[in-house]
């Protein structure tokens, strides 16, 4: 399977990735690299985690206030939304994003 970023997605990860830059030298970068090992293993086990709404899922990073919610298609996993933890609904997200009509 493989991942691909909505561009809405990617300009999310990019802010995160330029404040975590600014709080640190080298943070950005440590963001980008949980966010990368975590879209791995979405990619081995895109079932794994917790179910939003029909087709969405979360999967929270480990060492960031952070998630990634994505829909599982055919063979993708279409990342919908890089939110901090205070962004991410619990259930029936109605963000037009999470829609698993996005994928097909």
């Amino acid at each position: 399977m493989t991942a691909r970023f909505l561009d809405i997605a990617e300009i999310e990860l990019d802010e995160a990735i330029r404040w975590y830059d600014a709080q640190a030298l080298g943070l950005g970068d440590a963001f980008l690299v949980e966010v990368l090992a975590a879209v791995h293993r979405i990619t081995r086990y895109p079932r794994a985690w917790h179910l939003l709404s029909d087709g969405v899922r979360r999967c929270r990073l480990t060492r960031f206030p952070y998630g990634l919610i994505y829909a599982v298609g055919d063979n993708d996993i279409l990342v919908l939304a890089v939110p901090t933890c205070t962004d991410i609904p619990t259930t029936g997200a109605t963000d037009s994003r999470l829609s698993p009509t996005v994928i097909g």
